[in-house]
């Protein structure tokens, strides 16, 4: 009975510390737009391709409570990936990756992120 018990709890603690990704978009094509929605902020996303080989990826971020949007723009290469939060909505991590000629776009709502987290 105990291992049972322990091996229910352990399965639960697992399954609470996996991400889960609430939202997700896959864009194909350049100004082909994508939006998520989960969470305190509204997104929507764009790609138009630049020199280099670059993707220029603008994402603006609206609070549903209102006030003013945010705006990231970001180059991406081929096979880069990159993960932030929104200043004020530490609760939401917003996933970027490329591959070839698409942009993916996710959400995960339900973490902690750490306070020990530094960008260099």
């Amino acid at each position: 009975m105990i291992r049972k018990s322990l091996s229910a709890s352990l399965l639960a603690a697992l399954f609470l510390a996996t991400p889960a990704f609430a939202e997700k978009a896959t864009i194909g094509r350049p100004i082909e737009g994508g939006s998520l929605h989960e969470g305190h902020l509204d997104m929507v996303v764009y790609y138009v391709p630049v020199d280099g080989g670059l993707l220029e990826v603008t994402a603006t971020f609206a609070p549903k409570t209102g006030g003013d949007p945010l705006r990231v723009v970001m180059g991406l290469a081929d096979d880069d990936s990159v993960a932030f939060s929104m200043p004020g909505h530490q609760d939401a991590l917003y996933a970027f990756s490329r591959s070839g000629d698409e942009v993916t776009v996710s959400t995960e709502t339900d973490m902690h992120l750490r306070a020990d987290a530094t960008i260099r």
